[in-house]
Formats: structure tokens, sequence, C-alpha cells
């Protein structure tokens, strides 16, 4: 008779990573309350596993502790909304533009992989997905240009811009206008990058543009359904 293995338990930074891609994904949309005990019972661990995760959360600023009342997904102001594009719109441009004279074929091959997930994701309906995957685009070009300072802070602000994207964005079905990679990715492919940094500016100037700072994205019923099979 074969027995099956039991089920591996996650760890503590497995858990770390499941929520930050629940929450980069917007099925934990900010503001959302991550209770210790429905988190136990969904991950089958400990609490104490759960507050590691969670504090590895909370110093990557993603989620807010607040005392007695527990964790929540962290909700950026409208100024921080701002004070991120603005900082984005400073540091990208220049950065796509060192990007463009550093590529090669193995970064060109990386970005159209982004893209068409991205696409992907749009065309099935998980707006989500589509936008970590737009963001990760953004750390690629950042990672291409080969500048490790700038690459931490744009990584930084990319992950606070997918919980503004998630609280403010007011054209789902545009997002990130669809061909604006498709666009900096031919910039890049021929080494153009004057046009790449143009076209930077204005791609970060019409996400900003396309933010409602009003709405705010509802909490999912539970962590349960939020977490679970996809």
């Amino acid at each position: 008779m074969h027995i099956a293995p039991p089920k591996t338990k996650p760890t503590g930074p497995q858990i770390t990573d499941d929520l930050a891609d629940a929450i980069h994904e917007h099925r934990l949309p900010p503001g959302t309350k991550l209770g210790e005990d429905e988190l136990s019972d969904v991950y089958g661990v400990s609490r104490t596993v759960i507050r590691t995760a969670l504090l590895s959360l909370s110093h990557q600023r993603l989620i807010t502790v607040e005392r007695n009342k527990g964790a929540f997904v962290a909700k950026p102001s409208t100024q921080e909304a701002r004070e991120v594009f603005e900082a984005r719109a400073l540091l990208e441009p220049r950065t796509v533009r060192s990007a463009a004279e550093r590529i090669d074929q193995a970064g060109l091959i990386r970005l159209q992989s982004h893209i068409d997930e991205e696409h992907a994701a749009m065309a099935a309906g998980k707006s989500g997905r589509a936008v970590h995957l737009s963001g990760l685009f953004h750390i690629e070009i950042a990672r291409i240009a080969q500048q490790e300072t700038i690459l931490a802070f744009i990584e930084q602000l990319v992950a606070r811009s997918s919980l503004i994207i998630a609280l403010y964005w007011r054209r789902p079905a545009a997002l990130c206008e669809r061909h604006a990679h498709d666009a900096l990715l031919r910039a890049l492919r021929t080494g153009n990058g004057a046009d790449a940094e143009e076209l930077m500016k204005m791609h970060l100037l019409d996400i900003l543009s396309s933010l409602n700072l009003r709405d705010a994205a509802e909490a999912p019923t539970s962590l349960r359904d939020a977490l679970g099979p996809r």
C-alpha cells in the first residue's frame, strides 16, 4: 500500500513571499486585516511563524502593525501616491537611458518575457497579476542599467506603486496602457536612449494621471478566499 508523504508546512520566508505576491497582485488590497489566527489556519503553521512573516512584511513596508489592532496591508496616502510617482519620474527616465546603452540580447529576451506574461495576464482578466508583472518590467530595466543603488530605490518605489494602484487606479482595463512597454522595448532594442528616456517620462506621467485619489479597493471577504488555490 502506498502512503503519501506528509505535506510539508511552509516556512516563515515562504509565507512572507506568498503574502507579498498576494499583496502585489491585489488579492489582498490595501487596508486588509491580516489576522494571525486566520493566517495560522490558512497555512497550517503556528502563530509564531506567522508573526515572523508579518514582521518581515512590515520591514518591507508592505504592511503596517497597529498596537492593539493587528496587522493590515499598507494603505498609502494620496500625498504618498504623488510623491512615489514623482520620485519614479526623477529616477527611471535617466535609468532607462543607461539601460539602452548597456542592454544585450539576454536583457531584451527577459523584458519581452515580462511583456508577454503581462499581456497574457490582462487577457485573462488578472489585473493585479498584470500590475505586478509591470512593476517587474521596470525593475528589470534598472537591473540592466547596472545601477545597484538606484535599483534598490526603484524596487521600493515599485512596491509602493503596486499598493497605490490597487487603491487609486481608475482605468483597470488600460493597465500600463498596454503598449507603453512595447514602445519602451523597441527603443531599447535600437539603443535609442533619448527616445527611451522620453517614453519613460510620458509613461509614468500617464500612470499618475490615471490615479483616482478618492476611490479605494474593497477588502476580500476572507484571507482564505484571497490566498487559496489560483
